[in-house]
């Protein structure tokens, strides 16, 4: 592990620092005021963003089933416990929950394709953002069927995706430490979001009523976005006059004239090395989330089921929070570690989900942290080292279309996962 983790005197962080000497020579040192309303407005950020994509995930084994009871007064057997078969077939949902993933990440996909390449104002793009947010609380409290759920949940990927392309993005007219304060944002989305829905559902909340209570948050974005972020103003460039007025962060292309897309298509093969590795984490990762949590079942256990699969979500997200946090502690280079790691973890999962040979759930539960810990440790480290590493005039582009590397996993796993979901069901118990 000591090859993996980067201190700060690393002698690589000193050169990746010093190619992007010029351009934090134009990005202002902010007093200490300005620069913790900053670090907040982008941690709130965070969280708001990925609110309601937290809250899809964390509902969607309660959301298929109840979808699955209203259409029959009988529900069929596979949503009986298995304590009702003496343990001798599987607690499955007619459907995997990967199927709520694959609507909740293949939109995101198409924004996260397409926004990078087009200029528009940021002020428009968050109000898209927000009301997409808002649309999606709305229609999956109300839903009755899994179609009409699945269009709330594809309004809360349109959300997520492009919010997220918008704010990585506008993290480059800042100082690179918002790329942390963001980062743990979007982990404390996870631990909040699915803690709070685990909270409602405990204590006798309805699922869709618990969505339908989020609403609140699309319109805490708006305002953590025009109220509470302050952008600093450029220093002029070593090319204009002493005498010039410095263009406002706004004015960006003043410094730096937009790519042209023969650029921006060979930027993409020049960040593919820090693309796939986060990809290949975030593969085996939702693969284990949408695949094998919810047939990670302990039938003795004084969790129900629905229960067991919301606490999973809510102790992953926890260990994602810690990790995205981490960057003042620690830096890790090699990302293609993490995603061995994260294969590692997989199987584990897997042995788990077919034979059942861990004798108590709290050691899933050190497992699935740990699972959370690699993910959030390669979504912040990847997005750091584009932040240092890329060149000024390449920046903003660069770290709007890495987003995409991870969604591209996730992708994968949500067609994986069903496929795995239905082959571990048709398998009895041993």
């Amino acid at each position: 592990m000591v090859d993996v983790v980067d201190d700060c005197l690393d002698d690589d962080e000193d050169e990746n620092m010093n190619l992007v000497s010029d351009e934090v020579a134009d990005v202002p040192q902010q007093d200490g005021k300005e620069k913790r309303r900053n670090l907040v407005g982008f941690w709130f950020l965070g969280l708001f963003n990925n609110f309601a994509y937290v809250i899809m995930l964390s509902a969607a084994h309660d959301l298929l089933r109840e979808n699955a009871a209203s259409g029959s007064e009988n529900v069929t057997s596979g949503l009986q416990s298995l304590e009702d078969f003496e343990i001798k077939e599987r607690d499955c949902n007619p459907v995997s929950t990967g199927t709520i993933l694959l609507a909740d990440i293949l939109p995101t996909i198409i924004v996260k394709s397409i926004a990078p390449f087009l200029h528009i104002k940021e002020n428009f793009k968050v109000i898209v953002v927000t009301i997409l947010a808002a649309g999606s609380f709305i229609i999956v409290s109300f839903s009755d069927s899994n179609a009409v759920t699945y269009t709330g949940v594809v309004c809360a990927s349109l959300s997520s995706g492009l919010g997220e392309v918008t704010f990585l993005s506008l993290s480059h007219k800042f100082e690179p430490v918002v790329i942390s304060a963001w980062s743990s944002g979007t982990g404390g989305a996870g631990v909040i979001g699915a803690g709070s829905y685990a909270l409602l559902t405990l204590i006798g909340v309805s699922p869709r009523t618990a969505v339908l209570l989020m609403l609140g948050v699309p319109l805490s974005m708006v305002v953590t976005f025009f109220v509470v972020l302050d952008p600093p103003q450029q220093r002029p460039s070593p090319r204009r006059l002493p005498g010039d007025r410095a263009p406002l962060v706004g004015n960006y292309e003043s410094l730096y004239p937009r790519m042209e897309m023969r650029e921006k298509l060979a930027t993409v093969r020049g960040i593919l090395h820090y693309m796939l590795p986060l990809g290949g984490v975030y593969f085996f990762e939702y693969l284990i989330n949408q695949g094998l949590f919810e047939l990670m079942y302990f039938p003795a256990s004084s969790l129900t089921h629905s229960q067991q699969y919301r606490w999973y979500q809510l102790d992953y997200q926890l260990g994602v929070l810690i990790s995205r946090s981490s960057l003042h502690f620690f830096k890790i280079k090699n990302i293609k570690l993490l995603a061995l790691l994260q294969c590692c973890i997989f199987i584990l999962c897997l042995v788990q989900s077919l034979y059942w040979v861990v004798p108590s759930i709290w050691v899933v539960f050190l497992v699935v942290g740990v699972e959370g810990l690699l993910g959030g440790a390669a979504y912040v480290n990847t997005f750091y080292r584009i932040s240092v590493e890329t060149e000024p005039q390449r920046k903003e582009f660069s770290l709007g279309i890495a987003s995409l590397g991870d969604t591209l996993g996730i992708c994968l796993a949500g067609f994986f996962s069903i496929a795995l979901h239905n082959w571990i069901c048709d398998i009895p118990v041993l």
